[in-house]
Order: C-alpha cells, then structure tokens, then sequence
C-alpha cells in the first residue's frame, strides 16, 4: 500500500499520531490519555504532611503510654497507627515524587512506588500484629490489671488527634487524601472502643476485657491487611484489573469496521487507580490514509470509556505477518 508521504508528515506534527514506516513494515499508534507527571498542588503536599507527623509523635506516645498503662489495647493500635504512619508518609513522599513525572529511569512515571510503600506497610503491620496477638494471648492465660484512668485519657487524645488528622484530609482532592481520611476515621472509631472498654474498667476491673479488645483489634487490623496485600501482590503480577473485562474491550475493537481481528492484548494496572492497554489490530482492505485514520478515530473512542493512563495501538495491514503471533 501505497501512503501519501506529505500525509505522513502532516500527521506526525499531531500530538496523537499514528507512527509508521514508509515501507509498510510497521503501523505503530501510541496515545496517553493524561501526562505522567501528577501535579496534585501544594495544598495537598502540606495536608499529608502535618497528618503524618501528626501519626508519628502519635504512635511514639502511644508504645509509651501503652506500656505504661499496662493496656495491650493501646499497643495494639498503636500497631495499627504504625501502619498509617507508615501509610502517610509512603503518600506524601510520592506527592513529592509524582511531580517529577515520566523521565528515562522511570518512563511511567513513579506512581508504582506506591505499590513498594504499601507491601512494605503490609509486612510491617503482619509482623506487629503478630506480636500484639502473642502479647494478648499471654494476658488472657495471665490476666493482668490495666491503669483504667490513663487509658481514658490515651483514648480521649486518639479521638482529638486522630479526629483533627482527618478533618485536614476531609476536603481532599487527591485520591491520596481522600483514602487515608477514611482510614483515619476508622482510627477515631478505634480510639471510641479503647474509650468505652476504659470507662467499663473504671467501675468493673475486668481483666479479660483489655486483652480481649486488643484481640478484636488486631484481628480486624489482620483482615484488611491480608486484602491489602492480595490486592498489591495481584497488581505486581501485572493482573488484570478486575473492573474492566479483555473479553469486552476485544469485542468493541471487533466491532470497528476494517478491524478483522487482533492479538497480544495486555491490560494491566500501574499502581491500582491508573490502567495501560496494548494490543495488535489486524486491518482488513485499507486503501487510503483517510481509512486508517478512521479506525484509530474509532479505537480511540473505544478505549477512552476505560480511561486508560496509557495506551499503545499497533495495526498490521493485510500484507503484513505479526513476528510476535504464535
């Protein structure tokens, strides 16, 4: 086939060309639906900030305090405060990171830092959690007392702390802030039960009920850890992401007109929020350059209802055999 060269240039000029050689050899589109560098603003840089620092004197006076007030309770979620620290401080460092954008180390960008931030989080709560469940275990078989009054006032200063953290992130724009804003609600809910079993104490020194709390705790701190971490180990293995389906993607590109089949389609998830697409178009009875336009007008069309951050379109014509087809 035979392509106007004045065409070729012309199109070339255009941000969202279609790349190919003059011979017929290789029909290459390649089209990002948004730049890879993130400029998510400095307000929310700065909210992070003081939530994570915030967190981090938080969850120091806690293993304290905890220790202190002999409360296994308070340790427990002090564990789970390590976490969002660790949660914190892993998102803002890459709100920093994400507005140096795509260079030649890191052609995507650093958004999959994320994903490192949150194995590492992941093992680090396992391993404490671990640890809180053995403590708690010890008290149940060995009940000891708890200083009821300091796990009041620990409880009351969570709630304020915890509380004024996710208010700062509450009106956040950024995917960032509006998860860990939630994250820190749950915190303050945790904080509510630590305040309702020390009150219980105050009037009824039960010495089951602390260790019994901090098991509730910690389970439920376990429970979404492991989703977390099945959930980040399935984005490292590059699956697909589980709102969008191959089969119907494949079939909507079928349906263009001129496209008679494809193969080596891959859809996999950068750091869970943002997707990439690439595939292989067979294209049938192409005569003109207008024709090839018109397919990757319509490809297009197909794959913006996904809201791809990358994708890459390859089109074979007739004449051509893929090397990478089995």
């Amino acid at each position: 086939m035979l392509i106007d060269i004045r065409d070729l240039f012309l199109n070339l000029n255009e941000p969202n060309a279609i790349h190919f050689q003059t011979d017929g050899e290789l029909v290459n589109y390649e089209h990002s639906t948004m730049s890879h560098g993130h400029n998510h603003g400095k307000q929310s840089g700065k909210n992070l900030k003081i939530a994570f620092f915030l967190n981090l004197g938080f969850t120091i006076l806690e293993f304290i305090g905890g220790l202190y007030v002999n409360s296994i309770a308070i340790v427990s979620d002090a564990v789970h405060d390590l976490g969002d620290t660790l949660s914190l401080g892993t998102s803002w460092y890459l709100e920093l990171k994400a507005k140096k954008g795509a260079n030649e180390k890191y052609s995507f960008g650093y958004s999959r830092f994320s994903l490192l931030g949150a194995l590492i989080n992941s093992l680090v709560l396992i391993s404490g959690s671990v640890y809180v469940i053995y403590e708690a275990i010890g008290r149940l078989m060995e009940p000891q007392h708890s200083d009821a009054d300091g796990m009041i006032v620990f409880a009351i200063i969570g709630i304020l702390m915890n509380g004024y953290a996710a208010w700062k992130l509450s009106g956040g724009a950024t995917m960032n802030e509006k998860v860990v804003s939630w994250h820190l609600v749950e915190d303050v809910l945790g904080w509510a039960a630590v305040l309702v079993v020390a009150i219980i104490l105050k009037f009824n020194d039960n010495h089951y009920l602390d260790p019994t709390l901090s098991l509730l705790i910690t389970l439920y701190i376990l429970w979404n850890v492991m989703k977390r971490l099945k959930e980040t180990l399935f984005i490292f293995l590059q699956g697909v992401p589980p709102e969008i389906h191959v089969e119907e993607v494949k079939q909507k590109l079928l349906e263009i007109h001129q496209v008679g089949s494809l193969h080596h389609t891959h859809i996999w998830s950068l750091e869970g929020a943002h997707h990439v697409f690439t595939t292989h178009l067979k294209l049938t009875n192409i005569a003109n350059f207008d024709q090839l336009l018109e397919v990757k007008r319509q490809a297009k069309e197909v794959l913006k209802q996904y809201h791809f951050e990358h994708y890459t379109i390859e089109t074979e014509l007739d004449e051509e055999t893929c090397d990478l087809q089995s």
